[in-house]
């Protein structure tokens, strides 16, 4: 049989067959190739045991995830405090991936300017933005699910103590998700959900043909070390939409885009088309990224 992993804990996976969930384990064989499955992964499954994965689209480290389409990135406007380059490099690597960035920008109660800087920047370079709070109307949202979610996989990932869980509940109530609170101390939130797992847009909404799944996902904490192995240096401007139309247009071709001169993208940034915030996210992972080798990685 075929299915798709909605779930993965402890090496055991539950996987959606023609609408009966099953429950497996990997072939020893995959730990030995170092291949995990991912929760999104399509599966061949024999004698309870995962026999075979699906070519995968892409694949996703944080969150490990498999086959995604849409990448819902939330960030709050306060508590805890948005970090701009968690969010570039989140959508970096979701464009990197063939995967559509969404940004969603929660708690815009506790600082309406700074949700709107972070709505200014993320719209001037071509990602969808939305902004909310407890009391808000989701309508706008939810009609974004219902027309840009149809038959795909989506995520919600960001930083612990955002509100994704929260805001995934009040999209869908039934989900009933556990939530969580910020630590007053820190300013870093409590991670309430443990594990990726897929949800039903059938069954959240209430109709047979919608043929999707969204995902709630562990949240994590801003000074967790970031893994690099999604790309290279050189690949890294390429992962900057905004900077894709001036790329070939610097005075030197093995340009770095990070002091030349004669640089098309420097030249750009101080006219102001492209947010000085994206550039210094660039430089940030440009700068972890340049010391990195193919050994180094996993």
């Amino acid at each position: 049989m075929e299915g798709i992993i909605i779930k993965g804990l402890g090496g055991l996976y539950d996987i959606l067959c023609d609408g009966n969930i099953v429950q497996c384990r990997a072939r020893g064989v995959f730990r030995h190739e170092n291949i995990t499955p991912y929760v999104g992964d399509r599966v061949v499954i024999e004698d309870d045991c995962i026999v075979d994965i699906i070519d995968r689209r892409n694949t996703l480290i944080r969150p490990p995830m498999a086959n995604l389409d849409i990448l819902f990135i939330v960030a709050a406007a306060k508590k805890p405090m948005p970090v701009t380059a968690t969010l570039d490099k989140m959508i970096s690597i979701a464009d990197h991936k063939g995967i559509e960035p969404v940004v969603i920008v929660t708690k815009n109660d506790l600082d309406p300017k700074r949700a709107d800087e972070l709505k200014e920047i993320y719209s001037s370079i071509g990602v969808d933005v939305f902004v909310t709070d407890p009391d808000s109307d989701k309508a706008e949202l939810l009609e974004f699910f219902k027309e840009k979610c149809r038959g795909r996989i989506s995520a919600f990932s960001g930083a612990s103590g955002v509100g994704k869980s929260t805001l995934l509940n009040a999209l869908f109530p039934a989900l009933g998700l556990a939530t969580g609170d910020v630590s007053r101390k820190i300013q870093r939130g409590k991670h309430t959900t443990r594990h990726v797992e897929l949800y039903s847009l059938n069954d959240l909404f209430g109709d047979e043909s919608y043929n999707g799944f969204i995902a709630d996902t562990p949240g994590f904490s801003m000074l967790d070390p970031t893994i690099y192995d999604d790309y290279t240096v050189d690949e890294l401007p390429y992962t900057f939409r905004e900077f894709r139309p001036y790329l070939g247009e610097c005075k030197y071709t093995k340009c770095t885009h990070t002091k030349e001169e004669g640089c098309a993208i420097l030249e750009a940034l101080s006219e102001g088309k492209i947010p000085k915030s994206r550039h210094e996210s660039f430089l940030e992972l440009h700068g972890i990224l340049k010391n990195i080798h193919a050994w180094d990685k996993k």
